[in-house]
């Protein structure tokens, strides 16, 4: 496995461990690197039960990200509801959801070719 490709699955594997600790569900990552013109080659979703936990769980993702891996947030939208916060990290893309928006978006259907991998753990 080449370098880039390392350092990606490190920033989703820090990415998808920051969100396990603030108790985000339902955790995916796909992979759109096969698809030409994707913004970028993975996204990483999670619903949370309140704009409290939306909030909660990107700030644990930029702490953690920052901590382990000295990597900045590119770019951050929705902070300002937290009904759908998008954190860019150029590569990965991260996108928090309060469960009804996850829902009526289901971002993973508009995906759905892509290889997809769920992680679970015990809440």
């Amino acid at each position: 496995m080449d370098m880039q490709a390392t350092m990606m699955e490190k920033l989703i594997e820090t990415i998808v461990g920051a969100i396990e600790d603030k108790k985000g569900k339902n955790i995916v990552s796909l992979d759109l690197s096969g698809f030409d013109g994707a913004i970028c080659s993975h996204f990483v979703v999670c619903s949370a039960d309140s704009t409290t936990q939306v909030a909660a769980i990107a700030a644990g993702i930029e702490e953690k990200v920052l901590e382990t891996l000295g990597e900045k947030l590119w770019r951050i939208e929705g902070q300002q509801n937290a009904v759908w916060i998008a954190m860019d990290y150029v590569d990965v893309v991260v996108h928090i959801f309060q469960t009804e928006l996850r829902d009526f978006y289901r971002l993973e259907e508009l995906w759905a070719d892509a290889p997809m991998k769920r992680y679970e753990y015990e809440a």
